[in-house]
């Protein structure tokens, strides 16, 4: 796992607490109902530029405190904010316990399921009128998941927090294989001393998705740990902020002018 139960993300330079969001279910392409969290931000868009949304892809425990803070905290930086859940098909909607199994409906997610219950998110925001490009911010298993989706160009980008470049169904994509394929662009955050995924894995990814095509940009903090984007990692304020940085850079910089 990523987070403690009770960890808070780190707040944007700059940026204030957030705004407080709210609690919804959304329902996927196959009829499945899972849920997630919406922050939305205040005001009007940036002058000049449409403004920006992201669909949150949370670690392998699935939508918790963690990840709706982080909306909260996308919202009050100006970006609309979606975070999804992933066990809508196995455990429902229903308010969950730290206890709660995870691993074992982690093994029951499928990659083509995320991705409809990523485009759920995709569309909610759509369905606002109030986005102009949709990217998606992944964190471990949810930073694989959203870097597999850089083949849709329905987005306008993706981000990967150190992203696992394992299979997670027996046979299926990872980072890696599926970096050719990209058609937006990326974003990839990782630590250099995150003992689950190596420097060369990243360094792998890397060269494979320069064949895309696609601008990219991957970046790994040295000494960083895995899950390094935690308030509470005083030793890791610098790389946080810096990581905030570079996020919301990403954001502007694919976001299209308006007229």
């Amino acid at each position: 796992m990523c987070f403690a139960a009770d960890a808070v993300p780190p707040d944007p330079p700059g940026g204030g607490p957030g705004f407080q969001g709210t609690s919804l279910t959304l329902t996927s392409a196959d009829g499945t109902q899972f849920a997630a969290f919406r922050a939305e931000a205040p005001g009007p868009a940036p002058a000049g530029r449409a403004r920006a949304g992201v669909v949150i892809l949370p670690d392998v425990r699935g939508l918790f405190a963690f990840y709706e803070r982080l909306a909260e905290r996308f919202a009050g930086v100006g970006v609309d904010a979606v975070a999804i859940d992933y066990f809508g098909r196995t455990a429902g909607t229903g308010h969950r316990e730290e206890d709660f199994d995870f691993r074992s409906h982690v093994a029951q997610t499928t990659p083509d399921g995320v991705a409809a219950d990523v485009a759920a998110g995709v569309a909610h925001l759509r369905e606002s009128g109030r986005v102009g490009a949709v990217f998606t911010v992944g964190f471990c298993f949810g930073g694989s998941n959203s870097l597999l989706q850089a083949s849709n160009d329905d987005l306008a980008g993706v981000v990967g927090f150190y992203a696992g470049m394992r299979p997670r169904v027996e046979g299926g994509p990872t980072p890696i294989t599926a970096a050719p394929a990209a058609k937006v662009p990326v974003l990839g955050l990782f630590g250099g001393a995150d003992q689950g995924i190596p420097v060369e894995k990243v360094e792998e990814f890397t060269a494979a998705l320069a064949t895309s095509g696609v601008e990219h940009t991957v970046h790994i903090y040295p000494g960083a740990p895995h899950s390094f984007f935690d308030r509470s990692y005083d030793d890791y304020a610098a790389e946080c902020a810096d990581a905030w940085r570079r996020v919301l850079a990403f954001l502007e910089s694919h976001s299209p002018p308006t007229p």
